[in-house]
């Protein structure tokens, strides 16, 4: 992934989906205006009761939590192609929460990812949840985060994973493809080659501008393996090919950093509402659920922990 985290990745992502899905995500420019939103339902009146009263006075009384997202980055979050519904992770797992709140969810579109801790801060919608890593320097930006998901890197091999390649070690020897400059070149594959090389079984990096051009490359059989982040690799496997062209091998490889529903920090109420939500839809399954349904189980977190990323 590139540096700053998986998020910093989302056009490489987008292209590889456009490539290789049935349904890839609206672009920028053709991206439905209105907002999205879902009425939560199936949540106990007692659960729904005890967490909707922690939650800010102004809150309680719209009875809507806006989100802001940058909603281009399947399987995260994207839109139904030719609609104004959004789909993915973060939405699955924001109405879970807004079912266990009480309140109705809106996720609000068109906001540029380098400034929406901005539009936070001005007030534009209540929290972010856009594939967001919890960083200190954004910490220090005035936002705190819960901490729902971790994202690596993986490697994406052939279904059936010919060459048998259990991780980065068994790539010694073999052509592998990635895209150039990334965190996956610069941080896992450049320090692998010097490793093969001492073990005198030289790794042969094929790099590319486009991930899509990477990936392409496993697919004909030019290269054993293309690395990834963790979230793309895994839509990928599932969705390339109807699920008959990769798989994922070795779950995340890497550094590994946590995506975080980000709260101005001056709103503690919000943020320990939203912190007991999430272990509620932690501890009844439905995380779970949600997570095997977009393939990302490897992603998941035990924990709401707040401010928990080193």
């Amino acid at each position: 992934m590139p540096q700053g985290g998986p998020r910093t990745s989302a056009a490489a992502a987008i292209a590889v989906l456009v490539v290789l899905t049935l349904a890839p995500a609206c672009s920028k420019d053709s991206k439905p205006k209105a907002e999205a939103t879902t009425t939560p339902s199936g949540a106990t009146a007692t659960t729904t009761a005890a967490l909707f009263s922690k939650l800010p006075a102004a809150i309680q009384s719209s009875k809507m939590l806006k989100v802001g997202s940058d909603i281009e980055y399947a399987p995260i979050e994207f839109y139904k192609e030719g609609t104004q519904q959004v789909q993915g992770l973060d939405w699955d797992i924001a109405q879970a929460l807004g079912q266990k709140l009480g309140v109705t969810v809106s996720f609000i579109d068109d906001t540029d990812f380098a400034g929406i801790i901005g539009a936070l801060q001005a007030g534009r919608f209540d929290i972010v949840m856009s594939s967001m890593n919890d960083t200190a320097e954004r910490r220090g930006k005035g936002v705190d985060f819960i901490d729902y998901f971790k994202a690596g890197s993986s490697i994406l091999v052939q279904k059936g994973n010919p060459k048998a390649i259990k991780g980065v070690d068994d790539l010694c020897g073999v052509a592998v493809s990635v895209q150039k400059g990334t965190t996956q070149d610069t941080d896992i594959l450049t320090p692998q080659v010097a490793k093969c090389q001492a073990a005198k079984k030289a790794l042969n990096v094929l790099r590319f501008e486009k991930d899509t051009d990477a990936l392409q490359q496993v697919k004909n059989g030019r290269a054993v393996a293309d690395l990834e982040d963790f979230p793309v690799a895994a839509y990928n496997a599932k969705t390339s090919g109807g699920g008959n062209d990769f798989e994922v091998v070795a779950g995340q490889v890497g550094d590994i950093g946590s995506y975080g529903i980000a709260v101005p920090s001056s709103n503690t109420a919000l943020r320990d509402a939203l912190q007991a939500a999430l272990k509620a839809v932690i501890a009844d399954g439905t995380y779970d659920k949600i997570l095997a349904g977009w393939n990302v189980s490897a992603g998941a977190l035990t924990t709401a922990a707040v401010n928990g990323a080193s």
